[in-house]
């Protein structure tokens, strides 16, 4: 059940910071990730920083979720326990399908990294109409772990022996 190709194939990916504070000049996390994509030869199709608002961070989604240029959407921050973090309950209602696996898999890695404080990410992950989301931590460290030991994989189509350009 081999899910890899022999090249790569580079994806359109969308980046969208959930933040009260955070701006163009200080979103490093959201930074980052730009940088890594295009790093690991993908396509940045949009990026946006929304204050942590369910219906905002929804309203965005939804526009790319519905745009067939955008394969996959990485999110950073509102993944907490503040009263102010909504990314899991505003992502949630629009997947079709959940990775359940990648909280899972998230959790563990950082686990070695931060110890029980993992406990407190509310990492989540799913599909919506061939979209990929994958919403993670604000802090830069959290999206280096999500990036470095997970999505950069599942993003290379040459990644054996599965991978989810297929589903893209």
């Amino acid at each position: 059940m081999g899910h890899a190709a022999s090249e790569f194939k580079p994806a359109n990916i969308a980046v969208l910071t959930v933040s009260d504070t955070r701006t163009e000049e200080n979103d490093t996390s959201g930074h980052y990730f730009v940088e890594q994509l295009k790093e690991a030869g993908h396509h940045l199709a949009d990026k946006k920083i929304v204050i942590d608002d369910m219906y905002q961070i929804r309203a965005i989604l939804s526009q790319w979720i519905a745009d067939e240029n955008v394969q996959a959407v990485l999110i950073t921050g509102g993944t907490g326990f503040t009263s102010r973090d909504s990314t899991p309950e505003a992502v949630k209602p629009l997947f079709d399908k959940e990775v359940e696996g990648f909280g899972e898999l998230f959790r563990m890695v950082s686990y070695e990294e931060i110890g029980t404080s993992t406990i407190q990410s509310r990492a989540v992950a799913g599909f919506a109409n061939h979209t990929v989301i994958f919403a993670m931590p604000g802090s830069t460290g959290a999206c280096r772990t999500g990036w470095t030991k997970i999505i950069k994989d599942q993003l290379d189509a040459t990644h054996r022996p599965c991978n989810f350009m297929p589903h893209l």
